[in-house]
């Protein structure tokens, strides 16, 4: 099975270098890597990468939104499997500041050539930078994937392959099956947040989705290129609430999801936790809840914050 990789960065050209680097490593090459950028400052530098110069890697510019450049990835993606069965090939979509074990790419190869029915997975994440203040530094992914710092508590955590409803973006992979056909939603907007929820939830009419744990990885969670607190705030509820609508969650799983996070932006705003903008987030929170009430509520609207 042949493995390619999309990449959407936005802010940060030094990560992409250094997850570069980390690809260059995997024991199952990537066929081909596909980088999109937003302007010209956030590919700068990767022409100039071992990969980019032996033609491994393509680099590309998208409207600045993760949907909009991740099926840019796509569509750039097709004339390198237009040869291939469905079934023959994989794409892996990594943040910028993810850092993935060397044998993450030929571990889902193996899970979807022995799992027939698997057509989307995601990985166990040993730390995530997205719930800490300064996110985990990049002296820190080593020991991490070597073993010699221990996993930090996940939701990924875990020692048994089980199914899923939604994949974590920061890492995952889908079969050319759900590649070939399948697009991100680009009613949501910008950071599109819980796209990855829509995109695997559509890829299961094909199989299922589910986590494979021996697919290992760290994602840092840099702190650069990430949308205001109150543009996330506002699709904190927009958006489970288009996908509700949609179909592609269910209003149980929308509502406790917006329940919690508005709980938590307000609890950290109240005791001024500083490791996000929480009170932005709750400004954004708010707004979207009054949009909701007068019917004006629409991921799009975030464009106008």
């Amino acid at each position: 099975m042949k493995a390619f990789v999309i990449v959407a960065t936005k802010g940060r050209a030094r990560e992409t270098y250094v997850l570069l680097d980390y690809l260059a490593r995997q024991t199952l090459m990537p066929s081909h890597i596909i980088v999109v950028g937003s302007e010209p400052s956030d590919i700068q530098g990767l022409d100039h990468h071992p990969l980019t110069a032996d033609g491994q890697v393509s680099l590309l510019l998208a409207r600045a939104s993760a949907t909009t450049q991740r099926n840019a990835g796509l569509d750039a993606l097709l004339p390198h499997v237009d040869a291939l069965a469905p079934n023959d090939w994989l794409v892996a979509f990594f943040d910028d500041d993810f850092r993935p074990a060397p044998n993450w790419l030929e571990t889902a190869a193996t899970a979807m050539q022995d799992w027939k029915e698997l057509v989307g997975l995601t990985g166990h994440v040993l730390a995530d930078g997205i719930k800490t203040e300064r996110g985990i530094p990049e002296q820190d992914v080593p020991h991490y994937l070597g073993g010699t710092r221990q996993p930090e508590p996940h939701w990924s955590n875990s020692t048994e392959t089980r199914v899923l409803e939604g994949l974590y973006g920061c890492n995952m992979a889908f079969r050319g099956i759900v590649a070939r056909d399948t697009r991100f939603d680009e009613n949501l907007p910008l950071y599109g947040w819980q796209e990855d929820y829509d995109f695997a939830n559509r890829a299961r009419r094909h199989g299922v989705v589910a986590l494979v744990p021996a697919c290992k990885g760290v994602h840092m969670g840099a702190s650069s290129g990430r949308t205001s607190g109150v543009r996330f705030g506002y699709s904190q509820i927009s958006n489970p609430i288009y996908l509700a609508r949609k179909g592609t969650m269910s209003w149980r799983t929308a509502v406790t999801l917006m329940a919690k996070n508005m709980l938590s932006n307000l609890l950290k705003t109240l005791t001024g936790v500083r490791i996000k903008d929480f009170p932005g987030r709750l400004r954004g929170n708010l707004r979207a809840c009054l949009h909701l009430l007068s019917g004006k509520l629409d991921p799009l609207r975030v464009l106008e914050i």
